[in-house]
């Protein structure tokens, strides 16, 4: 961490105008008479969080608790002596009061801090209180010396009714985050359950009891569209969660539990007596809405304002290629089918045009592809109206040849390697354990494709599960995994988990650890780079 930055982010940094200034979270951590002095004054109630940074811009998000107007001043240096203002959208009900802006032209590589102030709509020349964050935007990637790289993932936040208990210390993985200093978070779906009530307290098979802060929208599984954005409002309740978020830029993708568990085209809750909505393309339309948002994630254009998937070039040692596994699958079935039609559709067919031929075109070392379910676990869905099992994930349990939604992955795999791509890991979340898999074609039953590995981290808010059965289609090696004894463990058992990796500019080698709860080191792989791409 520079100097500038740790002096800045304890409100210590030189100059009148940052001298002025506390962090939202310390505002937040005054006395409430303190916090609410100038209630004629917009407030902002979940921070600010920053994403999708690229080396000459990023996204900076906050919400609003009234109509107000978003500015944004940032700067390159904590004294923000050089600092530039930049007017943003209009935050209305329309949005939930949320907005972003995509900051650009900013100097790349460098450190940039930044506050955000509201301008009331009904005077405008009254204004909020500031709210300061930070962020590290990635290099260049036009061949200039390259920089260390630190990064982290996991996935899994508030589930199975685990929700902010404070007297444990609220969602302290994210705490844990923050602490390693990482260029960026990789949030790997399941950013909310919005499928899980939460309620005040739950009982441990120890005796213990969990005890959750508990909001309205929280304690029922989410309808409507306020329920649905309740969600994330309750998250970004937690001081861990806003001080990682003003910290750390993120980058988000998304899995099931945004709407609802496993949903597909074949999902239904005409039988689920929680649900009164039963519509559930509307509430695919809800938790879309919702997600888009809240995540600090740049939109893209008006051929697909919901999409999900996205590279973002990270500089000369990484690009992150962000998939959506979700959007544009077919329905969860048996997944046995023998072509790829539409039924076995996982990635879809723009996505899987997409996905290669970027890969292919990348000059970064290494090419990570966050994905947002794990390749070879066997994932099920419960089982179809045949008794036949259903599958959630594009495993099916045949360890044979590809059939359904292995068919795709197949291609993919045959294509990096007939592309020639090298240096390419996979990292996913999803089933609540760490782990760290090898696919290798020399134990794989369809062998066309170049090893690969793929590492599992998670959850960081919520129940742990598994392990789950590994399929032996792509020749998925289980070389290390750590997993609860009984299902559902509850987070006070430790079994939280996040990664880190750290590529090092001057040898180019990935380290992958995977960490816990205490931020301890369980497992650690060093890949080294395979020639020039």
């Amino acid at each position: 961490m520079t100097t500038q930055r740790r002096d800045f982010l304890r409100g210590t940094a030189t100059g009148t105008a940052a001298a002025l200034i506390l962090p939202h979270w310390a505002l937040a951590q005054q006395a409430p008479a303190a916090i609410t002095r100038d209630a004629a004054r917009p407030q902002i109630p979940h921070g600010v969080q920053s994403g999708d940074a690229l080396a000459d811009r990023a996204v900076v998000w906050t919400r609003a608790d009234r109509p107000a107007r978003m500015w944004v001043e940032w700067s390159s240096v904590a004294s923000f002596s050089n600092a530039q203002r930049v007017r943003g959208p209009y935050l209305l009900d329309d949005s939930d009061y949320t907005g972003r802006i995509d900051l650009g032209g900013l100097p790349a590589g460098q450190e940039i801090f930044y506050r955000v102030t509201l301008q009331d709509l009904t005077n405008e020349r009254v204004r909020s209180e500031p709210a300061q964050g930070h962020l590290r935007l990635p290099p260049a990637g036009n061949g200039r010396a390259a920089r260390d790289v630190r990064f982290v993932w996991s996935g899994d936040t508030a589930g199975q009714g685990f929700g902010i208990n404070e007297a444990w210390g609220g969602m302290k993985i994210y705490e844990q985050i923050r602490k390693v200093n990482p260029d960026f978070f990789l949030h790997s779906g399941d950013t909310i359950y919005a499928d899980g009530p939460i309620a005040a307290e739950v009982k441990l098979p120890d005796g213990t009891v969990w005890n959750n802060v508990v909001t309205e929208e929280v304690a029922k599984v989410a309808e409507t569209l306020n329920e649905f954005r309740g969600r994330y409002r309750y998250n970004l309740m937690d001081a861990n969660v806003r001080r990682m978020a003003a910290e750390v830029p993120q980058i988000w993708q998304w899995d099931d539990h945004e709407v609802t568990n496993n949903w597909s085209d074949s999902k239904s809750v005409q039988a689920d007596a929680r649900y009164k909505e039963k519509n559930v393309p509307l509430l695919m339309a809800r938790g879309t809405k919702a997600f888009l948002e809240y995540a600090p994630l740049r939109h893209h254009g008006d051929d697909e304002v919901e999409r999900v998937y996205r590279h973002l070039p990270q500089g000369p040692l990484l690009d992150v290629f962000v998939i959506d596994m979700r959007s544009y699958r077919g329905p969860n079935a048996a997944n046995v089918q023998a072509t790829e039609d539409a039924d076995a559709a996982f990635l879809g067919r723009p996505q899987l045009a997409w996905l290669p031929q970027g890969l292919k075109q990348s000059k970064a070392v290494w090419k990570v592809i966050a994905a947002d379910m794990p390749i070879g676990l066997n994932v099920p869905d419960g089982k179809d109206d045949a008794g036949r099992d259903r599958w959630e994930a594009i495993a099916n349990n045949e360890h044979n040849q590809p059939l359904g939604r292995e068919l795709e992955i197949a291609r993919l795999l045959r294509g990096i390697k007939q592309a020639g791509v090298r240096n390419v890991v996979w990292l996913t979340a999803d089933v609540h354990y760490t782990a760290a898999h090898f696919y290798d074609p020399a134990k794989a039953k369809f062998s066309d494709f170049s090893p690969f590995w793929e590492f599992v981290s998670g959850p960081l808010n919520a129940g742990s599960f598994g392990p789950n059965a590994p399929d032996g289609t792509f020749g998925l090696q289980v070389v290390y995994q750590k997993a609860p004894e009984a299902q559902n463990t509850a987070p006070t058992a430790g079994l939280q988990f996040f990664g880190q990796v750290d590529i090092d500019a001057r040898t180019r080698a990935m380290t992958v650890r995977l960490k816990d709860l205490g931020g301890q080191t369980l497992y650690a792989k060093t890949l080294a780079p395979m020639g020039s791409s």
